[in-house]
């Protein structure tokens, strides 16, 4: 049998956090965080974070404890073997992916270059 590693997956973190934030939104049982890479940012790609209540008939959807994470296709692609993670720390707290596809990123961590 060959066991693949999963396409992209959520940190403790990550899932404690959105559980949070999905909890306190109206409607809060339809939302989730979608993830997406786009063109752009300072390396080429970025990273974009945002709530989604609507689910693409297209989209892979990852369960994350009681919320959900969404990635389209082509974001799936160049997130393959990555982690959505939740930082808090002095400089902030934010949603972070660690992408070992990614050959050089920002300063702030939302883009990235992939050679």
């Amino acid at each position: 049998m060959d066991v693949s590693p999963p396409a992209f997956s959520v940190s403790p973190e990550a899932v404690s956090r959105l559980e949070e934030i999905v909890a306190s939104q109206p409607g809060a049982g339809a939302q989730g965080l979608r993830v997406a890479v786009l063109a752009g940012g300072c390396n080429g790609f970025q990273y974009s974070f945002a709530l989604d209540a609507d689910t693409r008939a297209d989209d892979t959807v990852i369960p994350a404890g009681r919320a959900r994470v969404l990635v389209d296709p082509a974001s799936l692609d160049l997130l393959a073997g990555a982690e959505l993670h939740f930082n808090d720390s002095l400089m902030g707290a934010h949603f972070t992916v660690r992408n070992p596809n990614a050959t050089a990123s920002c300063g702030c961590g939302t883009s990235f270059s992939i050679d």
